[in-house]
């Protein structure tokens, strides 16, 4: 009992994927509660916010929000694990805007642009560690088929990425930043005068900025938080706000590595033993260097001999650097003197830019900074790109982790970037994406591979400054083309844009993960024509009885599969408004968990689409836009239902052993080989018995999965048009076929069907 308290109680401990828990220099934030609790005072933002249109009349008060070290506190509904309660989550952030908007209060919200190479090794770190958490938490699913408790909460794949461009949809200034987002945090707070920083990162107490408040300790019906004072906090340890920096840097933080200074650490201890036996090792740690700087003179000469009796190793300026980076544009340090500071914020940015031509360079940084595209400056500045985990199974080797299957399409994404540069060399792309397998010691060296396009890949200058209808047409040729679907121009824009982006993806994932079936598709397809006419609310009151791990999987895919299509678009000049690429017009987690298990049960085509008849052409033309694709890449859609497990106590459908083993699919899929044998190793059961819809219906509609697989490629589309007016005229259905045979495989099946208690498997 006390083993497993203490279990939980380090999970919610533990870094999260994709939270910013708090950050900065361990241990502080829980000392300062501890020891210095005048340090922490609880503080009305509302009356604040009047104070500060006292003292500034002519400036509204601003709060700059740390968004990264928010998203876990903002993502408050109930289901996580799914992949995402996108609508439930946009009302979510646009209470929390009116609220602090009705108290006059006006949001700034910063955004992580960049992984500084300084903090690398950290953020491999967190990413080996979140491996841990996400297996656990599959783990649990498989074996409690529920989402587990808010212990073990992770939030959802790009949740920070998609939460940028939310609250730029609401009308929120949204900044993605240059380089560490504290540190451009802090420097606009003080900037512009601002009234306080929301978030929770310990560093925010050791800048000399605006005050710093508490998103853990916020309570948003009343506008209530702790705000933490840097001066009271200085007064318990005995030091001025000028020894702050260099106190962070020899607690150990993002700059300077904790296991540097164990040595430091005990000679402090000795010279300045803890006064209280209570205290922790750490809070010990923290008073005793306090002590030891104290009694510092502050000299750069001192600064320097730190640095001579620190084992830094061969970087010397650890230190120095460190400290620097806690200075804000025009503050002093008596540590450090102006003509030791680096004043090489950018320049080299754009010294060593990929890309040579400024007004590209210039353009994507603009977009970059005011959220408007996606890696897209991060390809062209320093040719590295980053994706942290998601929730993918890494026991499941049927589907490829989510970081290898859009892997060719960054290959061509890349390749429309950067063909032009480099003296007509494209140069490799440093690619820091997690997946089971990759060891993360060293960034893989992708190559761009230019997209299949007749004429060739239009250069950057046409697809982002060029006008015209010739344009807008290969924006969006060039952007089909980066995921093999140029051929299907003409039927995609005659789709509504979300509709039409949504295929693109789905029909990719098709031919890229060749384990996706039939009912994958069923699934897929039912998502977006279902999701369309549900509010917020509906998709709140949506209940589960059971959650399956390999939709939980393919969620977390597709939804990371949407920020490639965000990529795309970015660079191939928008032709797709940002808005339709976004989760809350194509996704839902609940929902696509609802209809991945229906679909997996052989529920009819109308228990699926909820009855709305309306609905019935769209889904077979979405289908068979889909197949048709596929089938003309050798691609074959299978039925292979996992229904069994979801719903106790139903019943199984036995399998017609004359088309159980016949069809085969003949594409080979990139991944073939890594997932040869991995078919056999589940039995494949099917679905439950037939148990909603219409009873007409349930009579005269009744088609196995295999008849839509038996004829792909050739008469696939003819034949869903002649299911869909089956029943006007059921007999005209044989004047379409080709061969005598056919024409009576498909008479035996619809003029002597199966019993009312099969189910209709792929339709």
């Amino acid at each position: 009992m006390h083993f497993g308290m203490l279990f939980l109680f380090f999970l919610l401990l533990g870094c999260c994927e994709l939270q910013k828990s708090t950050m900065g220099i361990k241990g502080l934030q829980g000392f300062v509660a501890r020891v210095c609790p005048d340090a922490c005072r609880m503080v009305d933002l509302k009356e604040m916010a009047e104070k500060h249109r006292i003292d500034h009349p002519d400036v509204l008060p601003v709060i700059v929000v740390d968004a990264m070290s928010c998203v876990r506190h903002w993502y408050t509904p109930e289901s996580w694990v799914c992949g995402g309660q996108w609508r439930e989550y946009l009302t979510v952030l646009e209470d929390f805007i009116d609220t602090f908007k009705a108290a006059g209060i006006e949001l700034v919200f910063f955004f992580d642009g960049v992984v500084e190479e300084k903090k690398r090794d950290e953020w491999i770190k967190r990413r080996q560690q979140n491996n841990k958490e996400i297996a656990d938490l599959f783990q649990f699913i498989k074996t409690h088929r529920k989402q587990p408790g808010r212990g073990m909460f992770v939030l959802p794949s790009a949740l920070p990425t998609f939460t940028r461009f939310a609250l730029k949809s609401l009308g929120q200034k949204t900044v993605c930043t240059l380089q560490e987002a504290d540190f451009e945090v802090a420097a606009y707070a003080l900037e512009h005068n601002c009234m306080g920083i929301l978030g929770q990162d310990s560093d925010y107490l050791i800048y000399n900025t605006s005050p710093y408040f508490s998103i853990e300790k916020l309570c948003l019906d009343r506008l209530v938080t702790v705000m933490y004072s840097r001066e009271d906090v200085c007064r318990a340890l005995g030091l001025s706000m000028k020894h702050l920096p260099l106190f962070a840097c020899l607690l150990g933080n993002d700059v300077v590595p904790e296991n540097l200074l164990e040595g430091f650490w005990r000679k402090c201890l000795v010279t300045c033993p803890s006064r209280n036996r209570n205290y922790s090792r750490r809070i010990s740690i923290i008073l005793a260097v306090a002590n030891y700087i104290s009694k510092m003179p502050c000299s750069y000469s001192s600064l320097k001999h730190l640095e001579d009796i620190l084992p830094l190793g061969s970087d010397k300026t650890l230190l120095h650097r460190g400290m620097e980076s806690y200075l804000l544009p025009g503050q002093q340090s008596p540590w450090i003197p102006p003509d030791a500071r680096n004043s090489k914020i950018f320049s080299d940015q754009e010294e060593s830019a990929m890309c040579r031509d400024m007004e590209i360079f210039q353009l994507a940084k603009e977009h970059h900074i005011q959220s408007e595209n996606h890696v897209i400056f991060n390809i062209l500045s320093n040719g590295v790109v980053e994706c942290s985990n998601s929730l993918e199974d890494d026991c499941d080797t049927e589907i490829p982790g989510q970081s290898l299957i859009y892997r060719p399409a960054r290959q061509h994404i890349y390749s429309v970037l950067l063909e032009s540069e480099k003296d007509g060399t494209c140069p490799l792309v440093k690619e820091w994406v997690v997946y089971c397998g990759n060891p993360l010691q060293q960034p893989e060296l992708i190559q761009p591979i230019q997209p299949s396009i007749p004429g060739g890949t239009p250069n950057l200058k046409t697809l982002w400054f060029a006008k015209g209808p010739d344009v807008e047409k290969q924006r969006y040729s060039t952007f089909l083309a980066c995921f093999h679907l140029q051929d299907a121009m003409e039927e995609l824009q005659a789709l509504e844009a979300p509709v039409a982006a949504f295929c693109c993806l789905v029909t990719y994932l098709m031919l890229q993960v060749s384990s996706l079936s039939l009912e994958d598709l069923n699934a897929f397809v039912a998502l977006i024509l279902c999701l369309k006419g549900k509010s917020a609310a509906e998709l709140t009151s949506l209940q589960l009885l059971q959650v399956d791990p390999r939709a939980v999987h393919l969620g977390a895919v597709l939804v990371r599969g949407l920020t490639t299509l965000l990529m795309a678009n970015s660079a191939c000049g928008f032709p797709f408004s940002m808005d339709d690429l976004m989760p809350w017009k194509v996704f839902d987690g609940k929902l696509f968990q609802e209809k991945y298990q229906k679909s997996h049960r052989s529920c009819s085509m109308e228990e699926l689409l909820e009855g709305n008849e309306s609905l019935y052409t769209p889904f077979q033309n979405l289908k068979s836009l889909i197949c048709k694709v596929c089938a003309l890449k050798k691609r074959t859609i299978q039925s292979r239902p996992r229904g069994n497990g979801f719903i106790a106590g139903t019943h199984q459908r036995e399998p017609n052993p004359r088309f159980q083993q016949t069809h085969r699919s003949s594409f080979v899929s990139p991944y073939h080989n890594q997932m040869r044998g991995n078919f056999g190793r589940n039995p494949q059961p099917q679905g439950r018995r037939y148990r909603s819809g219409h009873p007409d219906q349930r009579r005269r509609f009744h088609v196995p999965p295999w008849l839509v697989l038996y004829y792909v490629p050739s008469n696939l589309v003819a034949i869903n048009t002649l299911l869909i007016n089956w029943k006007s005229s059921p007999s005209s259905i044989l004047a379409f076929q080709t061969t005598h045979e056919r024409a009576l495989e498909i008479k035996e099946i619809l003029f002597h069907p199966y019993p009312s208690d099969r189910g209709t498997g792929g339709i």
